[in-house]
């Protein structure tokens, strides 16, 4: 499978699903295939809505808000069907040995993968939190039973993370018992996997990097985002998601240089990166712009990017109109602003983008000093 996953980490989805679905024809009873499939089914989704971008960890709690997947009905039987085929294989060899390692491993990231659809796809929170304490306590019994077994504890990290971050009354919930959370402890065992792991050693180093963002640790993200970008050149999300964390720490000009080179690979055509849109570099300068107060900047990219809307993904959209809006409100022209707000609400009246936009109808957008 490993042409898949090559495939898979540069994002071009639809032939890392059609290298999985063959491996699934040859090997009908490896569950191992059918999780591969899940992933690849899921994250095409995650794509296309902008869900992969770790920037989209805003709010209070970014675990409880994020946007929902809506694949098609054909999309979303196939990784139904996927996700109960690996649970049902694996659940037939734990009948006949509940100790067999690869059978709990597997099983494990199966719970997790219906962990995922429940959470982006069903919004169903509480099935989600369950699923994945379940993959939790079945990757504790592949470690204890082998304890140098490390892609197992990428979930136990991941857990342990998102456990740590939830709110106390989430906490007290039955199946959380004896699951107390650390966010500390969890970085650290996915420090682990990034460092000793086989399967799951970039899943590590990508969530790291994720919630070093959260976290507001762009220093320890930069050098795991290097490493992704030399193993995956045609990931231009990684080249997105490093010029968010030069931003952020508050190195502008390297972020700049950054775009430039997104621009640079955008125009040679360079593979990976000829169908991103260009709007996407766009709303990504616009934004950093945005935040070091460079407005008479920014207004032009950001409406560059809103004058094709349609190449963007649902995040990147309603982030381009919320940031236009907030630009012109520091500008002083009310009247654009609220152009803005309002087409950011009108586009997708669910995103966090459009809850935020609703508060500067009434009221225009304001920034401290520096």
């Amino acid at each position: 499978m490993a042409a898949g996953w090559n495939h898979f980490y540069n994002l071009e989805f639809d032939q890392a699903i059609a290298a999985f679905e063959a491996v699934v024809r040859k090997n009908p009873d490896d569950p191992y295939a059918y999780n591969a499939l899940s992933q690849g089914i899921l994250y095409r989704e995650m794509l296309r809505s902008g869900s992969l971008e770790s920037e989209l960890v805003t709010g209070n709690n970014p675990f409880l808000k994020r946007e929902k997947l809506k694949p098609s009905p054909e999309n979303r039987k196939l990784l139904e069907d996927s996700i109960a085929k690996a649970l049902e294989l694996t659940q037939a060899t734990l009948n006949k040995s509940p100790e067999d390692i690869r059978a709990l491993y597997a099983q494990g990231i199966a719970y997790g993968l219906r962990a995922n659809y429940n959470f982006l796809i069903r919004k169903a929170w509480m099935d989600a939190l369950r699923d994945i304490t379940t993959s939790r306590k079945l990757q504790n019994q592949v470690t204890r039973l082998k304890p140098d077994y490390y892609d197992a504890r990428l979930v136990q990290g991941v857990h342990d993370y998102v456990v740590g971050s939830l709110p106390w009354q989430y906490k007290i919930l039955g199946f959380l018992i004896g699951f107390h959370g650390d966010k500390e402890e969890g970085i650290r065992t996915l420090q682990l996997v990034a460092q000793k792991g086989e399967q799951d050693r970039n899943d590590a180093k990508v969530i790291l990097a994720a919630i070093y963002r959260r976290e507001r640790r762009p220093a320890a993200a930069i050098p795991l985002l290097r490493e992704l970008i030399r193993a995956y050149p045609r990931n231009y999300l990684f080249l997105l998601e490093m010029v968010q964390m030069y931003a952020d720490e508050g190195n502008k000009q390297k972020a700049l240089e950054t775009l430039e080179e997104l621009d640079r690979r955008k125009r040679a055509n360079t593979p990976g990166f000829a169908a991103m849109p260009e709007e996407k570099i766009n709303v990504s300068r616009g934004n950093l712009l945005f935040w070091y107060r460079d407005y008479d900047q920014a207004i032009p990219e950001l409406e560059k990017a809103v004058s094709n809307v349609n190449a963007l993904d649902l995040n990147a959209s309603t982030t381009a109109y919320l940031r236009l809006g907030q630009c012109y409100d520091m500008k002083g022209e009310r009247a654009e602003a609220l152009k803005a707000y309002r087409s950011c609400i009108d586009l997708a009246p669910d995103s966090d983008a459009a809850g935020q936009a609703r508060k500067y109808l009434s009221s225009p957008y304001k920034r401290g000093k520096q």
